[in-house]
């Protein structure tokens, strides 16, 4: 599982964020609904001071601090050198792709349930992520270009599930690569696009 560009146990390709792979420690760090968000806004919009971040979330600036802090101890976020002030430290997401392999701490006691935050909070901004881009005001061509698609008519074996997996995550890296070559006037015509991969067994009738 990974919530940012990239399948896991792979080197990065060609424009690529490097691949992290998450432990217990760094799972707790992050396992906090507050502190998931903080970190999906660093990383859609950019850096952002503790007053920003709180203006936007509704929180309270100190406790927004409190969380950039343990954000950028467990090295999900990192300062902004060069900007603000002693007061107003400027903090930016750490490009990275963090990869979690939940079966080793679904059965652990001690991590079950940082997994299940993590897992659950992850869910949720995926899905608020498309309801944004269904309520927001699109024109026609955009609309045209992005996609809401299901394929339930596969039976494949893990095996075959996890080379499709790698095989669209290759396709995405082939774009990240062109996009980075772009001219000055596709990169002035292009906007943010943000790519949501699901794909996992279904118990079938009878079995659940």
């Amino acid at each position: 599982m990974t919530d940012t560009p990239g399948p896991p146990s792979r080197p990065a390709a060609s424009g690529a964020p490097p691949t992290r792979q998450m432990d217990a420690r760094s799972l707790r760090g992050l396992a906090h609904p507050l502190r998931m968000r903080i970190l999906e806004l660093l990383r859609l919009d950019g850096p952002d001071t503790a007053t920003g971040l709180g203006g936007r979330l509704g929180e309270n600036t100190g406790t927004v601090s409190w969380h950039l802090r343990h954000l950028a101890v467990h090295g999900f976020i990192e300062e902004e050198t060069g900007r603000g002030t002693r007061r107003e430290r400027w903090w930016r997401a750490v490009r990275v792709s963090n990869n979690l392999n939940t079966t080793e701490f679904r059965d652990d006691p001690d991590t079950r349930g940082a997994l299940s935050v993590y897992v659950h909070e992850l869910v949720q901004q995926q899905f608020h992520r498309v309801v944004d881009y269904l309520t927001e005001d699109w024109d026609a061509e955009w609309r045209n270009a992005g996609t809401l698609t299901q394929w339930h008519d596969l039976r494949l074996s893990s095996a075959q599930l996890a080379a499709l997996n790698a095989e669209l995550a290759e396709v995405v890296d082939r774009h990240r690569a062109a996009a980075q070559r772009a001219s000055d006037a596709e990169e002035a015509a292009g906007q943010p696009v943000l790519v949501q991969l699901q794909s996992f067994p279904r118990k079938e009738r009878g079995e659940r």
